[in-house]
C-alpha cells in the first residue's frame, strides 16, 4: 500500500490516517490537530497481537456441565468451538433464562469506550439486541462521573449543558483571570473524547490564557495535573479534602464582605442554609481548613482574596467525585462560584470536568451527527453502574439511590461488550466472587482481557480497524469516514452480524436489523446529517461523496455560554431545570431525603477510610497517561511506560527513603482487600504521604506469598490498583464509584516477582 492510499479513521484519542502493507500498520495523526495524542502509537499493536481472540471460545466447565454458579470462572480452561455451535447454545441459554426467571434476569453490561464508531458501538449494538429480543436489566450513569451525573441536574442543570457547552476553551483563552483547578486539568485526560476529537486545543488555550496574564492555581496532590507551561501555583492538598478548602474560601470571602450578595439573592436558592453551616461551630474558616487540608491558613486567605477579584473560573476534575462523598466537591465548587457571583460570565463561574475529557469546553455542532437508532427496553429494572457486584452478590437486597429505595434484581445471565470490568471495577477479588454467582457470562471482545478470561462464552469481535464506520461527536466539527484498514483477525466478526444471527435464532432478526446490512445502516444514519445540512443551506454531499472525501466539516453553533449565560442575563425568562429554577447552593429536596451521608448543602464529611498506622499512605488511582483506561495496554506507548512489563507507582523520595525503596524497585502495595506489585518511580511532583498508581494494567492475579490465606488471587503482579480499592458507593444519593482513593501500605517486595502474563492468551 502506498502513501497515497492511506485511509481515514478515528479513535477516542484522535482522528488519524493509516496505511497497511499486509504486515505493518502505519498511523499518522490528522494534519489539522495542533497537539495530537501519543496514545495513537498504541494502535498498530492491535492488528495481530497474541492477546487477540482468534475464534469463539467457551469455558470448559460451562460447555461440559452446563450453566450455573461456578467459582471456576477465571480459573478454568477454554475450548474452541464453531460459530454455529456457540450461537445455537447461546440462543438456547438466553431463552432458558428468560422463560425460567424473566427478562430482568438478563443484564446488559456493555459500558463505555469500545469504539469511536457511530454504528459499530458495542453498547448500542448489545442494548438494541437485548431490547428487541425481550428486554434486560440495564445500568445508569458511569464510572467516570456517577456522583456528578446525579447531583448536577439537581443543583445546576442538565449534565451536558453545564459540562460541555457553558465555559469553553476559547473563553478561557480570552477572558479568564484566575483558574482555580480542583484536581487539575491534565492533558492526558483531555486527549480523550468519546467519539473522537479532531483538534486537541487544550494546551494552546491554557498557554494563551497564561500569556495574557491569567493565573492558574492547581489544587491537587499531583503536580502534573496541570501542564508545566502554565506556571501554575501548586497547592498540594491532602487527597479527598477539597471540600474543606472550598468551604473555607467561601467563609473567608463572605466574612470579608467580598461575596456577591445580589447574585446570591437573585440567582440562587438555599443560601441561608449554606451560610448558617459555614458560620456554625466549628466555623469553616481558614484555620479550620488548614488542619484538614494541609494547606497553610495564610495561603487560603490569600487565595480567597485573589478569586474575589476579576473573572475566576472554578473547575472540578472528574477524579474528585470518584471517591467517598464524591457529590460534595461538585456541589462545593458550584456554590463557591455562586458566592463569587461568577456563574454565566464568559470564561468564569463553574465547570465540572473541563480538562477531564476532550469534548468538554467546545461549541456544539449545529446539525446532528449520525446516530444508531435505539429500541425501547421493555424492562424497567436498573442499577447504578458501579453497583454491579452488589447486585450479583445480594439479589433482592434494598438500596437507596437518588432519593428512592430500589431492589437489586436476581440476574442469572450477563452479557458484556466493549468494556473490561475486571479493570475498571473496584476490589477485583470481590468482583470475581460476584461473577461466580451467574449461570452464564457472555463477553464480546477482540482481546483476551481479564474480563474475557472470566467469561463462559467469549465471542471474538472485530476491532475498529477491521470494519467500516463513521466517527463523530456532537462537540467536534469533523465527521470522519472510518474506513476498514486491515482484514479481520482469525474468525473475528462484527458484533452487528453476530447479534443478527442470534436474533434470527430467537425469532427477532427483522426487528434487530430492519432488513439493513451494516453498510446500509451507515448510509441510513448519514442521511439524517445530510438532510439537516441541506435544510440549513449548507453543502450536503451524498454518502458516496462523503465516503470518498474521507471527512466532512460540520457547522457549529455560536460559543455564547449556553444555558448558564442565558440564566445569568434573565433568571426569570430562562430558569434552570432545578427544583427552584435557580442555582441550588442548598437544597430542601435533598435535605428531605434524610440521608445521613448527604445533607442539604455542600458539607465536609469525614471519610470512613483514611491512612492509619497500618496503612499510612493515600493511594491515588487516576487515569493513565499512556492509554485509555485498559484499552491496548500492550500497545507501544503503554508498554514503553512500564518497567520490566510492570506498571509504575510514583512515590515521594522522602517516603521512599524511609521505606528503603530505590528508583525502579518492585514494591508491594497492599491493604486488607489485597495487594499488587508495581515498579517504584521516585518523584517530588507528588505530596508526601501519597502514592500514585494509574488504572489500566490488565489484572494478573497470583497467590501472595505474604498472605497465602487469600488464595490464588491475592496479588496482582501487573499493577492494577483495583486489587486494593474499595467497592463502595459514593453516597446513598448517587452510588457512584469510589475508585480514586484508598488507604494502603507500601513495602519492598522481598521475593522474586512473577512474570506478567496478562497479555498472553489463556490455555
Amino acid at each position: 500500500m502506498t502513501e497515497t492510499e492511506a485511509k481515514s479513521h478515528s479513535a477516542h484519542w484522535g482522528v488519524f490516517s493509516a496505511d497497511y502493507d499486509g504486515t505493518r500498520l502505519r498511523v499518522r495523526p490528522h494534519p489539522g490537530d495542533p497537539d495530537p495524542s501519543p496514545v495513537l502509537d498504541n494502535i498498530p499493536a492491535a492488528v495481530a497481537h497474541p492477546a487477540r481472540v482468534a475464534a469463539p471460545a467457551v469455558r470448559r466447565g460451562w460447555w461440559e456441565r452446563g450453566p450455573g454458579r461456578d467459582p471456576a470462572r477465571g480459573r478454568d480452561g477454554y475450548l474452541t468451538v464453531s460459530w454455529d455451535a456457540v450461537l445455537d447454545r447461546l440462543a438456547e441459554e438466553t431463552q432458558r433464562v428468560r422463560t425460567t426467571y424473566g427478562d430482568e434476569a438478563v443484564y446488559g453490561g456493555s459500558y463505555g469506550w469500545a469504539s469511536a464508531g457511530r454504528f459499530h458501538h458495542a453498547q448500542g449494538q448489545l442494548h438494541r439486541f437485548l431490547a428487541v429480543t425481550g428486554g434486560y436489566t440495564r445500568s445508569v450513569n458511569t464510572y467516570s462521573g456517577g456522583a456528578a451525573e446525579v447531583i448536577l441536574p439537581q443543583i445546576l442543570g442538565t449534565f451536558d449543558a453545564v459540562t460541555r457547552y457553558a465555559v469553553s476553551w476559547d473563553q478561557v483563552a480570552a477572558h479568564t483571570d484566575t483558574v482555580l483547578a480542583f484536581g487539575g486539568m491534565a492533558l492526558k485526560n483531555s486527549a480523550i473524547a468519546a467519539g473522537g476529537v479532531s483538534r486537541h486545543v487544550e494546551r494552546g488555550a491554557m498557554r494563551a490564557a497564561r500569556d495574557r496574564g491569567a493565573v492558574f492555581v492547581l489544587v491537587s496532590p499531583l503536580r502534573p495535573d496541570l501542564p508545566e507551561e502554565v506556571d501554575a501555583t501548586w497547592l498540594p492538598i491532602r487527597p479527598g479534602t477539597d471540600v474543606a478548602l472550598m468551604l473555607a474560601l467561601m467563609h473567608t470571602v463572605v466574612a470579608e464582605g467580598r461575596h456577591d450578595a445580589e447574585f446570591l439573592a437573585s440567582h440562587c436558592d438555599g443560601w441561608e442554609r449554606l451560610r448558617e453551616y459555614l458560620f456554625a461551630a466549628p466555623v469553616k474558616d481558614a484555620e479550620w481548613a488548614a488542619a484538614i487540608t494541609g494547606i497553610d491558613a495564610g495561603t487560603i486567605r490569600e487565595l480567597a482574596w485573589r478569586i474575589a477579584y476579576g473573572r475566576t473560573l472554578v473547575t472540578v476534575a472528574q477524579s474528585l467525585q470518584r471517591a467517598e462523598h464524591g457529590e460534595q466537591p461538585v456541589w462545593g465548587g458550584t456554590a463557591l462560584a455562586a458566592v463569587l457571583g461568577q456563574v454565566g460570565r464568559p470564561g468564569a463561574g463553574f465547570n465540572y470536568g473541563l480538562g477531564s475529557l476532550g469534548h468538554y469546553g467546545r461549541p456544539r455542532n449545529a446539525v446532528p451527527v449520525p446516530t444508531y437508532s435505539r429500541v425501547p427496553n421493555p424492562v424497567t429494572s436498573f442499577i447504578p453502574v458501579a453497583r454491579v457486584a452488589d447486585m450479583l452478590l445480594h439479589p433482592g437486597e434494598r438500596y437507596a439511590y437518588d432519593g428512592a429505595e430500589h431492589t437489586y434484581p436476581h440476574v442469572r445471565m450477563a452479557w458484556w461488550a466493549g468494556g473490561n470490568p475486571f479493570h475498571h471495577h473496584q476490589d477485583l477479588r470481590r468482583m470475581r466472587r460476584a461473577v461466580a454467582e451467574l449461570d452464564t457470562f457472555v463477553v464480546h471482545d477482540p482481546m483476551w482481557t481479564s474480563t474475557a478470561r472470566h467469561a463462559d462464552v467469549v465471542l471474538p469481535s472485530t476491532t475498529t480497524l477491521e470494519r467500516d464506520d463513521m466517527g463523530a461527536t456532537s462537540s467536534d466539527p469533523l465527521l470522519v469516514a472510518m474506513k476498514q484498514l486491515v482484514p479481520p483477525h482469525g474468525q473475528a466478526r462484527n458484533d452487528y452480524d453476530v447479534y443478527a444471527d442470534l436474533a434470527d435464532r430467537l425469532g427477532h432478526r427483522e426487528a434487530f436489523t430492519e432488513n439493513r446490512t451494516a453498510h446500509e445502516w451507515l448510509v441510513h444514519m448519514y442521511d439524517r446529517t445530510r438532510k439537516a445540512l441541506a435544510d440549513r443551506g449548507e453543502p450536503a454531499p451524498d454518502f458516496e461523496e462523503f465516503w470518498a472525501a474521507g471527512e466532512l466539516v460540520l457547522p457549529q453553533r455560536p460559543d455564547d455560554g449556553g444555558m448558564l449565560a442565558r440564566f445569568r442575563a434573565d433568571p426569570a425568562a430562562h430558569p434552570l431545570p432545578t427544583p427552584s429554577g435557580r442555582i441550588q447552593v442548598g437544597s430542601e429536596t435533598i435535605a428531605r431525603h434524610g440521608l445521613a451521608d448527604h445533607p442539604g448543602h455542600p458539607a465536609w464529611l469525614e471519610p470512613t477510610e483514611a491512612p492509619d498506622a497500618r496503612h499510612p499512605f493515600w493511594l491515588v488511582s487516576n487515569q493513565p497517561a499512556t492509554r485509555l483506561h485498559s484499552q491496548l495496554d500492550f500497545g507501544a506507548h503503554s508498554a514503553g511506560a512500564k518497567r520490566s512489563g510492570r506498571e509504575v507507582v510514583r512515590i515521594h523520595p522522602d517516603d521512599a527513603a524511609a521505606l528503603g525503596i530505590g528508583d525502579g524497585d518492585v514494591v508491594r502495595i497492599h491493604n486488607d482487600r489485597g495487594a499488587c506489585l508495581a515498579a517504584a518511580r521516585l518523584s517530588d511532583d507528588i505530596r508526601p504521604g501519597v502514592v500514585q498508581l494509574p488504572t489500566g494494567a490488565w489484572w494478573d492475579p497470583h497467590p501472595d506469598p505474604e498472605r497465602p490465606e487469600l488464595g490464588d488471587d491475592g496479588l496482582c503482579v501487573h499493577g492494577n490498583p483495583n486489587a486494593v480499592t474499595r467497592d463502595r458507593g459514593s453516597s446513598s444519593l448517587a452510588q457512584g464509584c469510589t475508585g480514586q482513593l484508598c488507604a494502603v501500605a507500601v513495602s519492598p517486595y522481598p521475593h522474586d516477582p512473577p512474570d506478567v502474563t496478562a497479555h498472553t492468551a489463556p490455555v
